[in-house]
């Protein structure tokens, strides 16, 4: 096996180091869903000191910035996702004072920290909203999006909300409809009013002066709503399967291109910070002329925007270098994209994409870390963590309309198995964890870590290859001629990352070099001849003579 670089410290390091370039271009991005990560206080719910706690194991795997799913104070309608207080945190995960901590320790550690930042909606418990419902003559009551009925009673237009049944909800009172895009429970602010974007402008302003290093901002693409209420059109059978389920194209209360100045404005705020922030957007749409745009001129708005289509793309070659291809060829000059296999709300990659094959597991760790681009891992990824059956008697995220079965996200947010000890690591072992821990056969932290041939030790020595060697941080993404169900990329003018995406041998030819790096781990090391055949579900990084 090659000798492997110091993933926190020394050589990769000090490459990155003397990369001019912000750090979130040539770093690694860690989604933290911070009540499943480590629970210090033995209630059963991770929280920020716990994530204090861990932050020598983030280091030492080479993670640049993490990213916290809210910690702000919420009834949990939405787990986090319907806020009630945006300057503060929910008692439950912490205080203003381990935030500050947080930021502290982690600078320490030369690792940024990321908010989830939601703005499209707030808890109809949010102080704003309390004041909104209270009559048509609120100061506040601009604040939302109110409309008047139909004449036969009904709502104001079709519009459905994404987890089931009209988008609309009468306030008695006064006899109008207010517009919640996801809950009943998560009334849509109005981003056509002034006083919401200086509101907004303000929550920035408040936690960049504590020390956070951006935001990722949830469904940034949703902000503004169509002024007329106009109905949206029925989807049809050339819209993506996403866009079929729900029945309706959202291009009128959502997608508006009214929501770039928004951005544009947060832009121009987060850059005339010392030093600047950086701003991730949840761009949930499904055409890559759309997905380009939230990047503006690749200056003016957002610095990352997720790409869902890769991200929901089955796992083949064919369907990802696509994808790959149509987005490198959209993006503006200036502009970066950024890749995850995982979220909270899309699952784990390692029962999407991989199906429990740790082969396959390997191999999407090695194209998400070697693509130009950000890497984005969600917790446990590194580990090859599956997602975790939810009896319903356990289940947390109960939506009107979704069977827990099919669309029950509490799976891919149970509790990190950091050992295989009663509790896992995550809590005691006489506590009850907030969500089930995995079974005793699942992957956890310290049994991977000593074992040299692990998918964490993989997974560490990916993200110190990508330090030590700048073609892997900053090189340019070419395309390079494969066999069938292979997908070959050349990274600046000397690195080559073949990946055989299939379940049989492959014959790839064009890779002279040394294998810097291989998923199966027996190749590290070895010179190449122009010509190697790649086991199933096999990947190299090959750096050229």
């Amino acid at each position: 096996m090659a000798a492997r670089l110091p993933a926190g410290s020394g050589v990769g390091r000090a490459a990155q180091a003397a990369d001019p370039r912000p750090w979130w271009r040539g770093g690694v991005l860690y989604q933290i869903y911070p009540r499943s990560f480590s629970d210090s206080n033995a209630d059963g719910i991770g929280d920020l000191p716990g994530i204090i706690d861990r932050l020598d194991y983030l280091e030492w795997l080479g993670i640049d910035g993490v990213w916290l799913n809210p910690v702000m104070p919420s009834p949990n309608d939405d787990w986090g996702y319907d806020v009630a207080d945006y300057c503060a945190v929910h008692p439950e995960l912490g205080d203003l004072d381990d935030v500050d901590r947080l930021v502290a320790e982690a600078e320490r550690r030369g690792i940024r920290v990321l908010f989830d930042l939601v703005p499209n909606h707030t808890s109809d418990r949010h102080p704003w909203f309390l004041d909104s419902r209270s009559g048509r003559h609120s100061p506040r009551r601009d604040f939302y999006v109110w409309a008047d009925p139909k004449p036969d009673g009904s709502p104001p237009n079709n519009w459905l909300s994404a987890f089931g049944g009209p988008a609309w909800t009468l306030e008695e009172a006064s006899g109008q409809y207010y517009l919640h895009n996801f809950l009943p429970s998560q009334p849509d602010l109005n981003w056509w009013s002034e006083e919401v974007r200086r509101a907004f402008d303000e929550i920035l302003r408040y936690w960049y002066r504590r020390g956070i290093a951006g935001f990722r901002i949830d469904v940034a693409h949703a902000l503004v709503k169509d002024r007329e209420l106009r109905d949206n059109p029925p989807a049809d059978e050339h819209d993506h399967p996403q866009v079929r389920r729900l029945g309706q194209r959202q291009c009128f209360n959502m997608n508006r291109p009214e929501a770039h100045d928004v951005l544009r404005r947060w832009r121009r705020l987060s850059e005339a910070q010392e030093p600047a922030r950086m701003l991730v957007g949840e761009t949930h749409v499904f055409d890559l002329d759309r997905w380009a745009a939230f990047y503006g001129n690749g200056e003016d708005e957002l610095h990352l925007a997720f790409n869902f289509l890769f991200l929901h793309a089955p796992f083949s070659a064919s369907t990802l270098r696509g994808v790959v291809e149509g987005s490198e060829s959209r993006l503006p000059p200036a502009a970066w994209p950024v890749w995850t296999g995982s979220n909270h709300d899309a699952g784990r990659l390692a029962t999407r994409w991989a199906q429990g094959n740790e082969a396959k597991v390997r191999l999407a760790l090695m194209m998400l870390l070697t693509l130009r681009g950000t890497p984005v891992l969600y917790y446990g990824d590194e580990i090859g963590l599956p997602e975790v059956e939810v009896a319903p008697d356990r289940a947390r995220d109960v939506r009107p309309g979704a069977a827990a079965k099919e669309e029950g996200r509490d799976r891919a947010r149970t509790p990190m198995p950091w050992t295989s000890d009663p509790g896992a690591g995550f809590t005691t072992p006489t506590a009850s964890p907030w969500l089930p821990l995995g079974d005793d056969g699942s992957p956890n932290v310290a049994a991977q870590r000593d074992d040299p041939a692990s998918v964490l030790n993989l997974c560490r020595d990916l993200i110190a290859l990508r330090r030590g060697v700048g073609e892997l941080r900053a090189g340019a993404y070419e395309t390079v001629p494969s066999p069938p169900h292979a997908w070959v990329w050349r990274r600046g003018g000397r690195t080559t990352v073949a990946l055989n995406l299939s379940g049989s041998r492959s014959r790839v030819g064009g890779l002279e070099g040394v294998v810097r790096l291989s998923t199966h781990r027996d190749r590290d090391g070895q010179r190449l001849r122009e010509t190697v055949e790649l086991e199933p579900w096999e990947g190299v990084v090959v750096e050229g003579s």
